[in-house]
């Protein structure tokens, strides 16, 4: 993975530092890998890849699950347990004090330094497999310990970790091309559990690597079937299990016939503005990391207790649970979103303040993803922006929620796909003025912080 030149600090190699380099592309171009999509070890690899996305979905599915038990323990059950009634206001001081401590040990202590550090873009390379206890329990100390990252990066670790593995196995000299091609299927499956599609999963995994021209369907195929194969077996499992499935739509939502103009006008100006917040919280963050990175076991509990802090300052600013503020974002959205008249434009803007710095705290050194956060913050800020002047609920949630991710993310296609999936049937007509913002707000955060462009999982 390749940082950006101010990123201040040495920025991970895709999630594992010890990766090896991507292949270069098959001789001949296009038309070597057309050859390659007719050869017959390249149909074994399909079929390796649709046998892949099933142990990789159910592993993708044991993290999430451990995560989600891990934090009803932690922050519901465990007061109770020690003889408090409800919550204490200073709760979640000890358990983000430890999550600093773990995860420093993880990542100094464990191959592959925890994996992906969230403050660097996305981008190419395979995860070892002697890296994944490491990411594996780096996640875990964040995830369920309170940080404000979300599972999406741990899991493209994991399954891609486990591709590369399952065919190191079954041949240890496979080559260098094909590893990339399964480790890629592998990531595809794990990611499409936690966004709900396959189709989006792969479409995110496109865009954040950079692929693109012949190379792309040898890659496409089969990240796609192990996706489709995965998503099936997460919902079986999900069915199974009483635990349900994940799905990112938000039901019962007004509807939203169509954009008008009040509504372009308002997916400009907030494209404009967007980039400024979320450039704040990316510059924390990386200003943060320089600084941290030389004595995490130190340094690193200091900044939990500050996420904590923050935390506790906006449950007694607003009467309102300290867990709105810690934590991804990603099961607490959909219901920020329906209960949005109950919410006054204060108790959003401070969420929006003191999630935001949790944010920049947490991206800085923990381990974890960047996208629910972000889908989180775009959404408080667009009910909050829903008390503007000619612009309803939705078109505002749309908005802002594209804009916020695109800063944050740079995918733009990624970045128009979420917010239209989250707000469900009236996605597509939102979806104009969602695509006007991502589209502002992508070009004025590249003025604002350019960075390079991501590597060609296919070049040298």
């Amino acid at each position: 993975m390749t940082g950006a030149a101010d990123t201040g600090g040495a920025a991970d190699h895709a999630v594992s530092p010890s990766a090896p380099p991507p292949p270069g592309p098959p001789a001949g171009g296009a038309g070597g890998v057309a050859a390659m999509l007719r050869d017959k070890s390249y149909v074994r690899l399909l079929v390796l890849a649709a046998l892949l996305g099933a142990p990789v979905s159910a592993a993708a599915f044991g993290f999430i699950q451990l995560v989600d038990h891990l934090q009803n323990w932690i922050f519901d059950s465990l007061p109770a347990q020690l003889g408090f009634h409800g919550e204490p206001v200073w709760w979640p001081l000890p358990p983000l004090a430890v999550s600093g401590v773990l995860v420093a040990l993880f990542i100094e202590r464990l191959p592959g330094r925890g994996g992906h550090s969230p403050a660097d873009p996305f981008g190419a390379g395979l995860t070892e497999p002697s890296a994944l206890p490491g990411v594996v329990l780096a996640a875990l100390g964040s995830l369920s310990l309170g940080v404000v990252l979300g599972p999406e990066a741990p899991l493209i670790a994991l399954g891609g970790g486990l591709a590369v593995l399952t065919i190191r196995l079954v041949k240890r000299d496979t080559p260098m091309m094909a590893q990339t091609v399964f480790a890629a299927a592998g990531s595809f499956a794990a990611l499409g559990t936690i966004l709900g599609s396959p189709i989006v999963a792969a479409v995110f995994m496109m865009e954040a690597v950079g692929l693109g021209g012949p190379l792309l369907s040898l890659v496409l195929l089969p990240g796609l079937l192990a996706a489709a194969i995965g998503s099936l077996v997460f919902i079986g499992l999900g069915h199974w299990t009483g635990l349900g499935s994940l799905t990112l739509s938000v039901p019962n939502l007004p509807a939203f016939p169509r954009p008008t103009p009040s509504d372009l006008a308002w997916a400009v100006a907030l494209g404009l503005v967007i980039p400024f917040a979320a450039l704040g919280i990316r510059r924390t963050a990386l200003y943060l990391r320089a600084r941290v990175e030389p004595q995490m076991i130190s340094r690193m509990p200091v900044l939990g207790l500050a996420i904590g802090g923050l935390a506790i300052a906006f449950a007694e600013s607003t009467g309102r649970p300290s867990s709105d503020v810690l934590f991804s974002g990603q099961s607490f959205t959909g219901p920020l979103i329906a209960s949005a008249s109950s919410w006054s434009v204060k108790a959003l803007l401070l969420l929006v303040l003191f999630k935001g710095v949790a944010y920049a705290l947490s991206l800085s050194s923990f381990r974890g993803g960047p996208i629910f956060p972000s889908l989180l913050l775009g959404a408080a800020g667009g009910i909050a922006a829903s008390h503007l002047p000619g612009l309803a609920l939705v078109p505002a949630i749309g908005i802002c929620m594209g804009a916020m991710t695109a800063a944050m993310l740079r995918l733009p296609v990624s970045s128009v796909l979420l917010p239209t999936l989250l707000l469900a049937a009236d996605g597509v007509s939102v979806a104009p003025v969602v695509i006007v913002a991502v589209v502002v707000s992508y070009v004025v955060m590249n003025v604002l912080m350019p960075v390079p462009e991501p590597a060609n999982p296919m070049a040298g």
